[in-house]
């Protein structure tokens, strides 16, 4: 059992996900694990097992953009143990405006990768000039937030990336 700020929650010792290098902010902290919001819900948190103040809300990058490939070097590569890009879910963090739900966005600077099979992440800056580092899902009429309001919010899981082999320092191509 662990505390949370969704209150206490248990958690399964395989569904922890080791970080070897923390996350941005936060390098610290090394044991992660995903929780479900609520059913049906469009995003989850990312909750360290450490510190019960420490939940980043993510959601998957593929159910709002189709094409959103990401680099993934040789080194990220070995931390994560890929074998082949299959493996690995790709999550972006959340951001939610208190009370401004229509300023949902998806930060795109930073994806975390995950490996759910060696459960192993890793949050892996990206520097794509084509993307911005923040994507509005109200400017492009997909807000779960405020769908979520109205009550037909739909439910977005860990996407993964398409592709066979993990190209060395190439990129991995992204869809639903």
């Amino acid at each position: 059992m662990i505390q949370t700020r969704l209150g206490r929650q248990k958690v399964a010792l395989d569904k922890v996900l080791y970080f070897p290098r923390g996350l941005m902010g936060f390098e610290d902290k090394h044991e992660f694990t995903l929780l479900q919001l609520r059913e049906g819900a469009p995003f989850l948190i990312l909750q360290s097992m450490d510190d019960p103040r420490l939940g980043l809300l993510v959601g998957d990058p593929y159910s709002f953009i189709e094409d959103y490939p990401i680099r993934i070097g040789d080194a990220e590569q070995k931390l994560l143990r890929l074998r082949t890009i299959r493996q690995v879910a790709v999550l972006v963090t959340v951001s939610i405006p208190p009370g401004r739900p229509e300023k949902t966005a998806l930060n795109l600077t930073g994806p975390i990768l995950i490996n759910h099979e060696a459960r192993l992440g890793l949050q892996v800056p990206q520097t794509d000039a084509r993307f911005p580092s923040q994507y509005y899902l109200h400017e492009q009429g997909n807000c779960p937030a405020e769908r979520a309001q109205n009550g037909d919010g739909d439910v977005a899981g860990a996407g993964t990336v398409n592709g066979e082999e993990p190209e060395p320092g190439g990129a991995a191509d992204g869809g639903a």
